[in-house]
């Protein structure tokens, strides 16, 4: 079946790259996808496939190919759903929708399992169990996608799930594995400081919410140098403070926002921990009022270690003159909500190179100018594809 599977996907290389341009083309924002859920929708008319749609209540849809011979079941995941960015790149597809973007590639994500799970709909009398196809919206946007695809019940009996991310950090053919935690987990925050306002020449009558704001963020730093083991990864910054005001007048209040990385559990939750603590710390000290607003989203990604090694050997052992390289690959910095479908079911979230050529120093993802090598999306469905086979071992 193998040789099958990947000889079809070579034959409709073009497919997905038509499909990942019209995606370009009309990108949605995280929960407002509601054409790009008909697109793929349509896509699986008439084929002899069940297909839920409005996962979750959103706009997630759910493919089930039932294999010909009973076995274990898996789930195949992308993501659809795009960025608040004004497009920059000169491609003859680019966005018409002015402001919205895929700028994190997951219009190839969508584009490249399409056309697998179609693939493996036609040689399902040949898969010995069952694959979910899951296209899931909302990646972007916290609370994500995922949740409501997990609480929608129809994936309960998923024995493992794997997932892919196009990245451009090397030359497409190379694909990049690594396992444990790989990804931090992330937290939001926002913190109102009420104090009492007065004029500038007086402030021994005022109770100023900027000094008292200032101090936090300072303070804020020392959770990371001074609460964390030096061996485990944390980050916390301070992305805005409204303070804005009038040069001689004392500020009654100001609100700080602030983001957190961790890249486990037990880290985040030490960093919010002291980071209410500092809070309260801070009411004390300035006499002022604090409203804390924490909310943890997505967890740390957690790669099953075996499943991940059991990727690597069959990718490896591909001998597929498409994917040119495996690596063990560092770990990385965002945050993806992927790893809530890994905290439930054993995952393998592993990374597709799509560096375009000719190009050393790439735009990264969510970029405006972030492009991609679409050679890229062939070694996607190749690479997932080949995980398939070897995980069935057909």
């Amino acid at each position: 079946m193998k040789s099958k599977l990947m000889q079809m996907l070579e034959e409709r290389k073009e497919e997905m790259i038509e499909i990942r341009r019209y995606l370009h083309e009309h990108p949605e924002l995280s929960f407002e996808e509601e054409n790009t859920s008909r697109y793929i929708e349509e896509f699986y008319k008439g084929k002899d496939v069940k297909v839920d749609r409005k996962v979750g209540g959103g706009n997630g849809l759910i493919v089930t190919i039932t294999g010909g011979k009973p076995g274990k079941t898996i789930g195949l995941r992308a993501d659809f759903d795009a960025l608040p960015i004004f497009e920059e790149t000169d491609v003859p597809f680019k966005s018409k929708n002015p402001g919205v973007m895929h700028a994190c590639a997951h219009d190839g994500h969508t584009a490249y399992l399409m056309v697998l799970a179609d693939c493996l709909i036609q040689l399902k009398d040949e898969i010995p169990g069952t694959i979910k196809i899951i296209h899931q919206p909302a990646e972007e946007v916290p609370p994500g996608g995922a949740i409501g695809m997990i609480e929608s019940g129809l994936l309960d009996d998923l024995d493992n799930i794997f997932g892919i991310h196009l990245l451009p950090m090397g030359p497409s053919g190379v694909v990049g594995y690594n396992s444990g935690y790989v990804f931090p987990g992330r937290a939001y925050f926002k913190l109102k400081v009420q104090g009492v306002g007065g004029h500038g020449s007086s402030p021994h009558l005022a109770n100023d919410a900027i000094v008292a704001g200032a101090h936090f963020v300072t303070a804020v730093q020392t959770v990371i140098s001074r609460r964390l083991n030096p061996f485990d990864m944390g980050v916390v910054t301070i992305g805005s403070f409204d303070g804005k005001g009038t040069f001689n007048v004392i500020k009654d209040s100001v609100e700080i926002e602030g983001d957190v990385r961790a890249m486990t559990d037990e880290t985040r939750e030490l960093i919010e921990t002291e980071i209410r603590r500092i809070s309260r710390g801070i009411e004390e000290e300035f006499n002022v009022t604090c409203e804390m607003t924490y909310t943890p989203d997505y967890p740390p990604l957690y790669n099953n270690p075996d499943l991940t090694e059991m990727v690597a050997e069959i990718l490896k052992n591909a001998n597929d003159k498409d994917i040119t390289e495996v690596q063990e690959f560092p770990k990385l910095s965002p945050s993806e909500d992927f790893a809530h479908y890994a905290k439930k079911f054993p995952a393998c979230f592993f990374y597709i190179c799509c560096t375009p050529k000719g190009v050393e120093k790439p735009y990264f993802n969510h970029h405006p100018k972030f492009d991609i090598d679409e050679d890229a999306l062939l070694v996607a469905a190749k690479a997932v594809g080949q995980v398939v086979c070897g995980y069935y071992g057909i």
